[in-house]
């Protein structure tokens, strides 16, 4: 996904294996990641996809009069945060520590690149939707045919 702020910027899908660089984008208030051949077009990532990076990552500072926060980390899983909130930054890092950080909060200049995407849903095929179709009312039958649980007979008590 690309944040909201970069609607009007390039974008391309990620591809495993892509090197990527993050990069303030012009006309925007926001960092993404762009390919380190291609820095004009945004490469939007998937929840989930996995990132390998340089070096330890780096953000900047809440204020600029202080260093650069460094992170110790070099792997990341990408995903969204604030999603209920349309106009805030959505695109975040997550670390193997549990730190989850906004990506246009990372310095610049900074390389990754992709390691594995998430898993994309598989279709069934005409035949697995036949055959699951058929189990299923396999299933409806034998569950309609089974006998009444035993149980011990009623006794009458006499008094």
């Amino acid at each position: 996904m690309c944040d909201y702020s970069l609607h009007h910027v390039a974008t391309r899908p990620a591809k495993i294996e892509d090197r990527l660089v993050t990069t303030k984008f012009h006309n925007t208030i926001t960092r993404g990641f762009a390919a380190v051949n291609d820095p004009r077009v945004a490469v939007c990532l998937m929840p989930g996809t996995e990132l390998a990076f340089d070096r330890d990552v780096e953000c900047e500072a809440a204020l600029a009069i202080f260093p650069t926060k460094k992170i110790g980390q070099r792997v990341a899983r990408f995903r969204q945060i604030n999603v209920e909130h349309p106009t805030m930054h959505h695109d975040a890092l997550e670390f193997p520590d549990g730190q989850v950080v906004l990506l246009t909060s990372l310095c610049d200049n900074q390389h990754a690149m992709v390691l594995q995407m998430p898993a994309a849903p598989r279709v069934k095929t005409e035949a697995e939707k036949a055959e699951a179709g058929t189990a299923e009312a396999g299933t409806a039958q034998a569950g309609t045919a089974q006998a009444a649980p035993t149980s011990e007979p009623r006794r009458a008590f006499v008094g």
